[in-house]
């Protein structure tokens, strides 16, 4: 995956310095009247994020800045697919679409320090997957106007757990009706996400909360 990273930014580069492809002199001229179109630079920001995130050894692919209008853009994102376990074991990732590179990072960290080992500790076996309801989507926060993280992929909402040996921990059932050590672990990877992320809403927030963790980038420390 670094060098998936390295071969972007090249890319990034030679495509700014491309030459007017060949052909008769009528051609080029024409071609080299219309106005160039801008090349995609990605910001310092943006590569020193892919990099870290390659350095994880996640399994990604960087997107295009996209604008949908109506206050919903994909800017700075990456399609993450799969993650790394300690002993590079696979760590699956369930339905999650375009998410802001730094919370992909964010994301990538809590899954295999905080999840994994608490997995293994608590539970006896080490995380397989990671069930999502997504990322990106272009919609209000519920019962506002206001719009929501994920109409930006700042945010991803975590849905459950597969474990190694086949166990399914999911947060609507398990929050408050599994096991004392399912509860245990969901607690802790709860309030593990809690230093990782800048906001974190769970099943004690609100009733819209009840059957997922809200992972949320930002700077503004809020966990519930």
């Amino acid at each position: 995956m670094k060098h998936a990273v390295a071969l972007f930014l090249a890319a990034v580069t030679l495509g700014a310095c491309s030459m007017v492809p060949g052909g008769s002199q009528g051609n080029s001229s024409r071609q080299a009247m219309r106005p160039a179109q801008p090349a995609y630079v990605p910001t310092a920001e943006t590569r020193q994020c892919l990099s870290q995130l390659g350095a994880a050894d996640a399994s990604f692919a960087p997107l295009p800045d996209k604008f949908h209008g109506a206050g919903c853009s994909t800017v700075n994102t990456v399609q993450l697919s799969a993650l790394y376990g300690d002993d590079q074991r696979t760590l699956g990732i369930g339905n999650l679409g375009p998410v802001a590179c730094p919370v992909a990072n964010s994301f990538a960290g809590w899954a295999r320090f905080g999840v994994d080992r608490a997995a293994r500790s608590i539970l006896g076996s080490p995380l397989a997957r990671i069930e999502t309801f997504g990322s990106y989507s272009c919609r209000n926060v519920a019962g506002t106007s206001r719009r929501s993280a994920h109409s930006t992929g700042n945010a991803i909402d975590v849905s459950g757990f597969v474990l190694a040996d086949g166990r399914r921990i999911s947060v609507k059932q398990g929050w408050s009706s599994g096991s004392p050590a399912e509860r245990e672990f969901l607690r802790i990877v709860h309030n593990s996400a809690c230093k990782r992320f800048g906001t974190v809403l769970g099943p004690e927030y609100n009733e819209a909360h009840k059957d997922h963790f809200h992972l949320e980038g930002g700077d503004r420390p809020f966990c519930r």
